[in-house]
Order: C-alpha cells, then sequence, then structure tokens
C-alpha cells in the first residue's frame, strides 16, 4: 500500500473516532442533564427499588405497618400475630411474638413504631394494649397511661413516635391521642373544621415539623392539624377539600423531605403525593402482582433517608420506594 493512500485511511479512522466519541460524550451529556432534572423535580414521584416478602419458611402474611428503628425494618406480620424484622436489603434477621393476650403475644398487630433508644412500640387492635419490647425483640412491658381510673386508649391502630412523644390513633373511639412516652396523656382529637365535624374511625398518623396528619377512614379524608391539635385543613383531592374525595378508604401517611404528603388509598390500591398546599402532585400503583403494584395496600412509612415503605397486605409484601 502506497504511503499516500495510507495516510488517507489513517485519518479517515481518526476522523470517525473523532465524530463517533464525540456523539457518545452528547448522548452521555444529554443523559445526565435528563438524569439530574429526575432528580431535583420536587414534585416527582418516587423510584421503586425492590419488594421485600420474607424467606421462604415464613413469607409475609397480612402486613400492615412497617416502621425502620435503628439498622433494621419491623414489619407487623398481622395474620402471623408476629412482627419480622429485616436488614435494609430485605434479609430476613428475626421474628418475635406469638398468637395470645400475655406478654409479648399478639391478636391483631398493626401500628408500630420505635423510640430514641431503639425500643419497639407495638399497638394489638383487638386488645387494645400496646406492647413495648426491645430492639432483639424481648418483651420489656406494655405502655400505661398515667390515669389509671380513666383509661383511654382501647383499639391502637396507627402508631408514631415522634420528639419523644406517642401519637396513636383509637378506631373505636375514633380520636387521636397524644401522650409523653411515661404515659401522660397530653391531647385527643376527635374532631376536624368544627364541633360537629366528627373523625370517623381514624386510621395512620404522620408528622413533619409543624403539622400532623391524620387518615380519617370512615370520612374518606386526611385531616391536618398543628402540632397543638387546631384544624388547619381538610385534604382529599378536591380543591380545599371541600369536593368529591378521591379517597376509598385512606390508609397510611407519612411526609417525605421535601414537605411531599403522601397517603395510601387502599381500596383503589395508588398512593397520592400532597404538596403543601394541599394540591395532588402525583399518584403511583396500580391493582395488581407486578412491581409498582398493589393490592389492597396499608401501611406507609419515611425513614430518616427519605425511603418508603410500603405494606402491600393481599400480595404480602413490602414496597420500598427512595
Amino acid at each position: 500500500m502506497k504511503k499516500k493512500t495510507l495516510y488517507k485511511l489513517m485519518g479517515s479512522i481518526v476522523f470517525l473516532s473523532t465524530i463517533l466519541f464525540g456523539a457518545i460524550y452528547y448522548l452521555g451529556l444529554q443523559y445526565k442533564v435528563e438524569k439530574m432534572a429526575a432528580v431535583v423535580d420536587q414534585n416527582g414521584p418516587p423510584i421503586f427499588t425492590q419488594l421485600i416478602h420474607g424467606d421462604f419458611s415464613n413469607p409475609l402474611d397480612k402486613p400492615m405497618d412497617a416502621a425502620r428503628i435503628g439498622e433494621f425494618l419491623y414489619v407487623t406480620d398481622t395474620n402471623h400475630k408476629q412482627v419480622q424484622v429485616f436488614d435494609l436489603s430485605g434479609t430476613s434477621v428475626f421474628r418475635f411474638g406469638k398468637q395470645g393476650e400475655s406478654e409479648g403475644q399478639f391478636m391483631f398487630p398493626y401500628g408500630i413504631s420505635g423510640d430514641k433508644n431503639e425500643k419497639v412500640y407495638v399497638a394489638d387492635l383487638y386488645t387494645g394494649k400496646i406492647s413495648i419490647f426491645d430492639s432483639k425483640g424481648k418483651f420489656l412491658k406494655h405502655f400505661e397511661e398515667q390515669d389509671k381510673k380513666n383509661k383511654v386508649i382501647e383499639a391502637p391502630a396507627g402508631l408514631r413516635i415522634i420528639d419523644e412523644k406517642l401519637y396513636v390513633t383509637d378506631i373505636k373511639k375514633s380520636k387521636l391521642f397524644v401522650f409523653t412516652l411515661d404515659g401522660k396523656k397530653e391531647m385527643e382529637i376527635a374532631t376536624g373544621a368544627n364541633p360537629e365535624d366528627k373523625l370517623a374511625a381514624p386510621n395512620a398518623v404522620a408528622l413533619d415539623e409543624e403539622n400532623i396528619y391524620v387518615s380519617d377512614s370512615g370520612n374518606q379524608r386526611v385531616i391536618k392539624y398543628d402540632l397543638k391539635g387546631k384544624y388547619v385543613a381538610t385534604i382529599n383531592g378536591s380543591k380545599d377539600g371541600k369536593g368529591n374525595s378521591i379517597f376509598v378508604n385512606p390508609r397510611g401517611v407519612g411526609v417525605d423531605n421535601r414537605g411531599i404528603l403522601y397517603v395510601v388509598n387502599n381500596l383503589a390500591s395508588s398512593v397520592s403525593g400532597f404538596d403543601s398546599e394541599g394540591t395532588r402532585v402525583f399518584e403511583f400503583g396500580s391493582m395488581g402482582e407486578e412491581n409498582e403494584q398493589f393490592y389492597l395496600p396499608n401501611g406507609l412509612s419515611i425513614d430518616q433517608n427519605g425511603t418508603i415503605y410500603i405494606t402491600d397486605t393481599v400480595n404480602q409484601r413490602i414496597a420500598v420506594y427512595h
């Protein structure tokens, strides 16, 4: 081959390589830009990451609520009358509890939460008890109200511990109770916008820095209060919460670090997100068995890293989002 021809061939290779690498760089840059745009979407839905079923020998059966406590995820495994514990990769670590009404036993374990010392609080809807365990599942005691002559908890459901206070919804009493962790009742909430606007079977509770959110399941809405229990707003997917509700049996609620309120729409098998003004900004999920589908989801909790855990009761699993 003549040198002149060889030089032309080499030049063509260099030219084509330059075009090729330029195209790769451009496409990569575009991908990064698009990815960055997705990350900074302040009103976008979360991203699905994994499903947690439990191990083969003891899969979850009607998980009702979940809470990250320390470095583990604790799940009320209601039909098995126990709590299952997973590491953050979704691997089953241990379980505790069995059917009964004695210490360390359950009849219908429902809400679950943890305090700063990683003690685990479990509400039993049927027995009316809130059991307290250490992080390894050893029973410590039952939560005791200070006013023993006028106990108020009858059917505890949703349960959250924030700033050394216990927030618990009561299905039968149709109230939200707030206690100190040593059992002193500080507040109870039974109404929405006015004294005649009664709660009906409130199910779950969540907080952000300024507000309390209660899923008022029987009234197909979420009620927003300030931290002193004063009514702020009704959220149901309509303008100002005054129109027809989009909810059909709202259950779990939670607020992420963007201030987005998540509400589990149980009978619609979906989850809706609302901004601070109560406007719906996204919805995800539908009825089914595939990834990103649900079948009667119930509980929802958000950990300190923004990871979202949704209990998918009929599908017998936990859906994890970031």
